[in-house]
């Protein structure tokens, strides 16, 4: 299969999705996974019909499921039509091939959504670049599957040789292109760096979050431009900036790709020259979705991966409660004694509990879309501004 078709194969197709209850993962995290996961297979463009989750303390190294289970999610194939099977967790080699032989159907898994969803969506040389050294890097230890059909020659005389030679001949090709891939991704990386340079020493921030929670909605807000925003994962995927100015103080606000649970490694390698407006900001706004009931999780893969990405976490952060016009509070049962879930608090007391968890960051609750305490946003955008600017050009006050 042609390396970023995918997700033009799978528009409009019956999905099944897959997961695990394992020991460090309950139900109730396995099920929130599998709703991302079937988000993922919209934003391709399949449909989900049936989701299986099975207890296991790991999963199996052969199939993933057990026996009993891979009979049933072979049974509710053959019964339904599905066209295709994605795994929440990503497949060994060995695994993909023994899953294809029991189910006869087409497998993904995680990682291999995302990389094609993020080939959909790439625009510029850069961003399709970047995806595609990240897709050969994924196939290359998975070459084998694509062979299967010479499995029936193993053992026959003059024909076990030709097809390890083929596949090596594969492999060999796809390490060329990886090696072409890098070195185009250096010349468009000092392209890009001559760039940065070439903005002089106006104080950058960047705007960083998780995937869908409203980045591109506040990066038009703020700057008056049109930047791409939808209502699907990854809708951006090139770092967008803009000149901004607020009151009589310029500075340039970058917006930059989501981040997401089990991102695949070979995309934090290919993306990171993507997130050099990230390493080299001053000030980084974190974006959370205060709707969603993980937003808390989110908050924690965002830091670990800027923590990959950067190194440093001593920047100044504003922390933006995006999307409150989407909170929805459930109050909780007299005499119920289980633990307060997010939905349980109003929102002026989410406000005060992260305001004191946060007492070292700036802190503001927003709604992009509604354009609620959008100047108070502002206002601290300003104030973290003109402080970096001043310790910057101590003699140059005429702006502020």
């Amino acid at each position: 299969m042609e390396v970023g078709k995918i997700t033009e194969e799978i528009q409009g197709e019956k999905a099944v999705l897959i997961g695990v209850i394992s020991q460090n993962i309950t139900e109730e995290i396995a099920e929130e996974y599998l709703d991302e996961l079937a988000f993922l297979a919209e934003t391709a463009g399949a449909v989900t019909h049936k989701r299986f989750l099975q207890k296991l303390p790991m999963p199996n190294p052969k199939t993933f499921l057990g026996s009993g289970k891979m009979d049933e999610v072979k049974k509710y194939i053959d019964e339904n039509e599905v066209d295709i099977v994605i795994f929440d967790d990503d497949l060994s080699p060995s695994q993909l091939r023994n899953i294809e032989r029991i189910l006869e159907i087409k497998i993904l898994d995680r990682s291999n959504l995302i990389l094609d969803i993020f080939a959909s969506r790439a625009r510029t040389s850069h961003a399709k670049t970047q995806v595609e050294l990240a897709q050969y890097e994924y196939l290359l230890p998975r070459l084998t599957r694509m062979w299967t059909h010479l499995e029936r020659q193993k053992g026959g005389i003059g024909m076990r040789g030709p097809g390890e030679t083929q596949i090596e001949t594969d492999r060999r090709i796809i390490k060329e292109k990886i090696s072409l891939l890098k070195k185009k991704l250096r010349d468009i990386d000092k392209q890009k760096a001559i760039q940065r340079g070439n903005r002089g020493q106006l104080v950058r921030v960047a705007l960083v979050g998780y995937t869908n929670v409203g980045k591109s909605t506040i990066m038009n807000a703020i700057s008056k431009s049109e930047v791409f925003a939808e209502n699907k994962l990854f809708a951006t995927l090139d770092t967008t900036v803009r000149k901004v100015v607020i009151e009589n103080l310029p500075f340039l606000l970058s917006d930059t790709v989501g981040f997401i649970r089990k991102l695949p490694h070979q995309l934090v390698e290919s993306f990171k020259s993507t997130l050099d407006e990230v390493r080299e900001s001053d000030i980084l706004v974190h974006v959370l979705d205060i709707s969603h009931p993980n937003f808390e999780e989110h908050y924690q893969v965002v830091n670990e991966t800027l923590a990959e990405i950067d190194g440093k976490t001593d920047k100044p952060t504003i922390l933006v409660f995006n999307k409150m016009d989407a909170y929805t509070y459930i109050p909780q049962e007299e005499g119920d004694l289980e633990e307060k879930k997010l939905q349980n608090y109003t929102l002026e007391e989410l406000k005060r509990q992260w305001m004191a968890k946060l007492n070292h960051e700036k802190c503001v609750f927003i709604s992009a879309e509604q354009k609620t305490n959008f100047d108070e946003l502002k206002s601290i955008l300003y104030e973290e501004v003109k402080r970096i600017f001043q310790e910057r050009y101590p003699y140059n006050n005429f702006l502020y």
